[in-house]
């Protein structure tokens, strides 16, 4: 997958594509539908999404909403075949262009595409000024061909990023997984904790949740993979994901313990797959305590995964 992020350099082979048009956090249901609306036989596959997202440029100060990063989300595009992923910076630049110029400047001119395909809910330009029926007339008027396509629904209502964020903050994550069509993964390199884990005889790989959404703080059963590195491969494991009662802790991270592994991870990349909310963060009476209840939910989640395959 080729990835551009500036639509005024694109070469001749980024051009004439049939291409999505979204943010795409978490990749759900709903944008798999656009998605292979916009599989062509005859035109690469394309999306075309912005980073950071929309909202964080507009509230930067506002709490962490994504469901993945660009690097979780390029990884997961990637997998559904997308050739080429326009990820066009979203600047004040971006941000002041008319839909007219949107249309003209970035569809049309700089990026040439052969297609665009929208969610029902599409707006575009200067204070979401464009609409869909909009987009149609420019498409006609600038000679690339425009699909609309319904909002999906399921079990929960409409497939929406905002309805996966409630089901994970509410510890429903098989329930944000039927709505995303795969397991909620949290990506990123492991860093250095305070190694606590390891005087317990539970070693974990510990990751930051920097300007992720948090899912319900507790314990998950979970699916790991290791992305790079001499121990590349899929694991199982359990996960907390919260801020350490029992040691104090303020800053939210993800420690994961990998059943039967043995090796260092130190600075590779893993993805996450929350899969059962086992149970919420506990502060226990001493670290004797605490390695009991490790150890049921070691069992607790092996059962699960077990019963997976």
């Amino acid at each position: 997958m080729r990835i551009l992020r500036d639509y005024q350099y694109a070469l001749p082979e980024d051009r004439g594509a049939s291409a999505a048009i979204g943010n795409f956090d978490g990749v759900h249901l709903g944008h798999q539908h656009v998605i292979d609306r916009a599989r062509s036989g005859e035109a690469p596959l394309g999306i075309l999404t912005f980073e950071p997202h929309p909202r964080q440029f507009f509230a930067s100060d506002a709490p962490p909403f994504r469901l993945m990063n660009a690097e979780a989300r390029a990884h997961r595009l990637e997998k559904l075949g997308v050739e080429i992923l326009y990820e066009l910076p979203f600047n004040a630049a971006l941000s002041s262009l008319s839909a007219a110029e949107f249309a003209r400047d970035v569809l049309k001119d700089g990026l040439g595409l052969r297609r665009v395909i929208v969610g029902a809910d599409f707006c575009f330009g200067k204070g979401r000024g464009g609409t869909t029926e909009m987009l149609k007339e420019f498409g006609r008027d600038m000679g690339f061909e425009v699909d609309i396509v319904p909002i999906k629904h399921g079990n929960h209502g409409a497939i929406s990023s905002t309805n996966i964020r409630t089901a994970l903050s509410e510890g429903r994550p098989r329930d944000a997984a039927s709505m995303l069509g795969h397991w909620h993964r949290i990506e990123g390199p492991v860093v250095h904790g305070e190694k606590r884990g390891r005087e317990l005889g539970y070693p974990t790989a510990n990751m930051n949740l920097s300007d992720l959404h948090l899912p319900k703080l507790g314990v998950y059963a979970v699916l790991v993979d290791v992305l790079d590195g001499p121990h590349a491969g899929a694991y199982h494991g359990v996960a907390s994901l919260g801020v350490r009662p029992m040691f104090g802790g303020e800053v939210p991270n993800l420690e994961t313990f990998l059943f039967d592994f043995s090796g260092d991870l130190y600075g590779c990349d893993l993805s996450i797959g929350l899969v059962d909310y086992l149970r919420p963060e506990m502060k226990f009476d001493g670290l004797d305590a605490l390695i009991t209840q490790m150890d049921a939910d070691s069992v607790k989640s092996r059962d699960i995964l077990d019963g997976l395959s």
